[in-house]
């Protein structure tokens, strides 16, 4: 079955509910929430989706997330996500939300930050590997490894946004 999402307008407003599939076949605006995930030594986590998901199949991720679902935060959401593809409990912190347009379709998208332990338990149905990089690698794998398309947009909002609060 596919997943219900609401429909919202350029300045991230409800306007009703609608599949996700149906969001991303005719254009509409929709929310996704992703987590740039970090351990107690500042390393970023990174994943391969699984093979068998039907968006982005066996590319790579910075960002832990999903689509929100009716009546969910962005928190809420990232959180869910979190536990369902990698073990992890908690609300990580919502960064900054954007219009990207550089996935299957545009979508408004909220970038979180969590720090979470080294290990974690991935479901294997989503994340087929994972592993810890520094920031040099992370630029280096970006450069040489195929990510999801809204990897790159995001990840440079997320460092610039970093760079700015400090």
């Amino acid at each position: 079955m596919d997943e219900l999402v609401e429909r919202v307008d350029r300045q991230d407003r409800v306007l009703g509910v609608v599949t996700r599939r149906q969001a991303i076949r005719e254009g509409w605006l929709h929310r996704i929430a992703s987590t740039v995930c970090r351990d107690e030594r500042g390393r970023f986590l990174v994943h391969r989706r699984s093979e068998q998901l039907s968006r982005f199949p066996g590319l790579y991720e910075v960002m832990v997330g999903g689509a929100v679902g009716v009546g969910e935060s962005y928190e809420q959401a990232a959180g869910r996500e979190l536990a369902e593809e990698l073990g992890i409990r908690g609300l990580p912190r919502l960064l900054f939300t954007f219009i990207n347009r550089s996935g299957l379709s545009p979508h408004w998208l909220g970038v979180h930050e969590a720090v979470v332990p080294d290990a974690v338990t991935r479901d294997p149905d989503e994340v087929a590997w994972h592993g810890w990089l520094t920031e040099p690698e992370l630029h280096s794998a970006l450069l040489e490894w195929r990510f999801t398309p809204d990897s790159h947009e995001a990840f440079s909002r997320y460092l610039v946004f970093r760079t700015a609060q400090s």
